[in-house]
């Protein structure tokens, strides 16, 4: 496109260009000649800021569907390896595959697997862009093809077989960490130094390495290296696939191990042939049970579906639990669980990484994705496991870890549009209603329906986890998440604020493990209210710490006189009518004068006797009085609480009876009628 001007029509066809760039996924130099043709042929200053800043979006959104492509390159990697797994019993095609994978999904220059041999050194098995296999070698030194050794501790390697977590270094050769002199925890582990893999790290010219361990129950028996010949800081998301991947490596080693241990027992067993048959019949059952499991997971099905197939497969009835012990998804009949035996078996479960029995019948396996705790599936079998179950089992439970990790991507990679939305719902000034209504639909978010907002404060630990809890909850509950000023922000469909905070309050604290400052406000029923809840919300949170409620959960409904001060609507009638409606509607059917007792009472300092002299009664009238007004607020009116917001209430009515006498005062259409009658 040529430009010859400055004026509007020439910057709004720039603009046009750029979409037009945008939407055939033009490369940056197109947009760069765009905006260096339009400094050329003089555009306005305007009009060039604005086509540079359209250049700018167009960029960011091209750099997120990059990200996106890599994400759905990064699930399709782990879903076809874990199809992989269910097919073969080949571990040295299974690591190849995954070492193979690992590279595509990091864009890394080098992946390997290291084995821990006899005497507790290790070996590399499987290499996957080695100088050595791919002859560009110099002749250096050893390269990191399979079996070379590597001493005990040596490197991250040695790091992670003694801490079991995932280590990485953005420049292994300048880390001093890995020095012979260096240490890794505090002078606890000096790492050890083998010459010849040291050799070979320097002649496949490696900077940026990460590790990763392999595991058979709460044993590290290896880890998945990836390796870079350029300094790279690898971000968290990138070590949590490279975890996965490693997962699905652990069990390609625990199923080959498995195979060949069967093997043995079969031709131990030759004479029994009876017997080898029906451990062969086993295996099969337990390979096709997995595979029929693994396949539901891979079409996306639910977690109902994945607990039924695995309680068929074993017989028995499954539960899916969540990490708080909340349950997902059953198959069978549930049975009566010891609550407490099956929550000790579940710590148990998780701290040794491997099936563990609550009582004779029921199983508790750990549901993890590298070291994160995602619940558990409680097994109740009244027949017993035999060795291949408790495997079956294990094998289910790693399938339903890589479901929720399947479902929690899914809801993450949306997440910054739903983040951004609610962003601008709450921002101010607020944002155009129709466009922000129009967004909304397009997330499945309906803001004609009553929604409430909750502000959530973690009092200590790192804010990560909460954040992730908060998006998979927006989602699941069909809302919205955001966090501002170190708090998470849900807007959730409800009318109850209160009931609202106290589930967010109950499910997240006891995952994070510490307390959770909640406060709920609303409801709304439009996009421009969801600011108003905010504010509200973000002021009810300061009451409840100036109140010393850190740690609780409330509304301004909660707070009584407080919310009602702190509020943005100020219901005054209904807070009146909350403290001391009951005794009006006593005076008002009965003509009595409970609500100036009252008065009285409290302007008397709380004495009957002062009381009655003021109204020109007995004290006992006034005894009485009181005794049917305790009927009427409760036996809890006189408490220092109630007693407060009774006052105030009394004190607000007052007002709104003087207002409203003003009112009828100076209505010159009632100063004509007849006078108005007074008690």
């Amino acid at each position: 496109m040529t430009l010859h001007g400055a004026d509007g029509a020439d910057g709004a066809d720039a603009l046009l260009t750029v979409l037009e760039l945008l939407a055939r996924q033009a490369p940056p130099a197109r947009f760069e000649a765009l905006v260096d043709e339009a400094r050329r042929s003089g555009l306005g200053d305007g009009e060039l800021h604005r086509l540079e800043r359209a250049v700018e979006l167009a960029g960011t959104i091209d750099a997120g569907r990059a990200h996106d492509k890599r994400r759905e390159a990064g699930l399709a990697a782990l879903a076809d390896t874990a199809r992989d797994l269910t097919l073969s019993y080949d571990l040295d095609g299974l690591l190849r595959v995954i070492t193979r994978r690992a590279r595509r999904l990091l864009g890394l220059d080098l992946a390997y697997v290291t084995l821990r041999g006899p005497h507790g050194a290790c070996y590399v098995h499987t290499t996957e862009g080695s100088r050595a296999t791919t002859g560009t070698g110099r002749g250096d030194g050893p390269h990191l093809a399979p079996g070379l050794r590597i001493a005990e501790g040596y490197g991250l390697g040695g790091a992670v077989q003694l801490h079991g977590e995932p280590v990485w270094t953005a420049d292994y050769l300048a880390d001093e960490r890995f020095a012979p002199s260096g240490s890794l925890d505090a002078g606890v582990h000096a790492p050890a130094f083998d010459e010849s893999a040291e050799s070979a790290l320097r002649a496949e010219g490696l900077h940026a390495i990460v590790a990763v361990s392999l595991r058979s129950g709460d044993t590290v028996i290896g880890a998945l290296h990836g390796g870079d010949r350029r300094v790279r800081h690898h971000t968290a998301e990138e070590i949590a696939l490279l975890a996965a991947l490693a997962d699905l490596a652990s069990l390609a080693v625990e199923k080959a191990g498995l195979l060949d241990r069967t093997r043995a027992e079969v031709s131990e067993l030759e004479r029994d042939g009876a017997r080898a048959r029906s451990r062969l019949t086993r295996m099969r059952h337990v390979s096709e049970a997995h595979g029929r499991i693994m396949n539901l997971v891979l079409a996306g099905g639910d977690l109902r579906n994945v607990a039924k197939a695995a309680a068929d497969a074993l017989d028995a009835t499954v539960l899916i639990r969540d990490p708080g012990g909340r349950c997902l998804a059953a198959a069978g009949d549930t049975p009566s669980l010891d609550e407490e035996a099956v929550a000790k078996a579940s710590l148990d479960a998780h701290a040794h990484r491997r099936p563990v029995l609550a009582d004779d019948v029921t199983w508790v396996a750990p549901v993890i994705a590298g070291s994160e705790d995602l619940g558990v599936l409680v097994v109740h079998a009244a027949g017993g496991l035999t060795g291949e179950d408790e495997r079956l089992l294990e094998l289910a439970a790693q399938s339903v870890a890589f479901l929720l990790l399947m479902r929690r991507s899914t809801a993450v990679a949306e997440g910054p549009v739903r983040d951004e939305l609610l962003d601008d719902l709450i921002a101010d000034p607020p944002h155009a209603p129709q466009q922000i209504a129009q967004r909304a639909r397009r997330l499945g978010v309906d803001l004609r329906r009553p929604h409430v907002l909750v502000l959530a404060r973690p009092e200590g630990g790192e804010q990560g986890r909460a954040v992730v809890w908060a998006s998979s909850y927006a989602y699941r509950l069909s809302g919205l998440k955001t966090v501002q000023g170190g708090c998470i922000v849900l807007l959730l469909p409800g009318i109850d604020a209160s009931a609202a905070a106290k589930a967010v309050a109950a499910e997240l604290s006891p995952l994070l493990g510490h307390p959770v400052s909640v406060a709920g406000a609303g409801p709304a029923q439009s996009p421009d209210g969801v600011g108003r809840m905010h504010q509200e919300a973000g002021r009810c949170l300061d009451a409840m710490s100036a109140l010393g409620g850190t740690g609780s959960a409330a509304s301004m409904q909660d707070l009584g006189f407080l919310g009602l001060l702190l509020s943005d609507d100020n219901d005054v009638d209904g807070f009146v009518d909350a403290a001391i409606g009951p005794v009006l509607d006593y005076d008002a059917e009965r003509f009595t004068d409970l609500t100036h007792t009252l008065e009285a009472y409290f302007a008397s300092g709380g004495s009957p006797t002062n009381a009655a002299e003021a109204l020109h009664v007995h004290p006992n009238t006034v005894s009485r009085r009181l005794e049917r007004i305790g009927e009427l607020l409760g036996p809890a009116w006189q408490k220092p609480g109630q007693v407060l917001e009774v006052q105030l209430a009394l004190r607000l009515q007052r007002t709104r009876e003087v207002l409203a006498r003003g009112r009828v005062t100076s209505d010159p259409a009632r100063q004509s009628g007849p006078p108005e009658r007074t008690a």
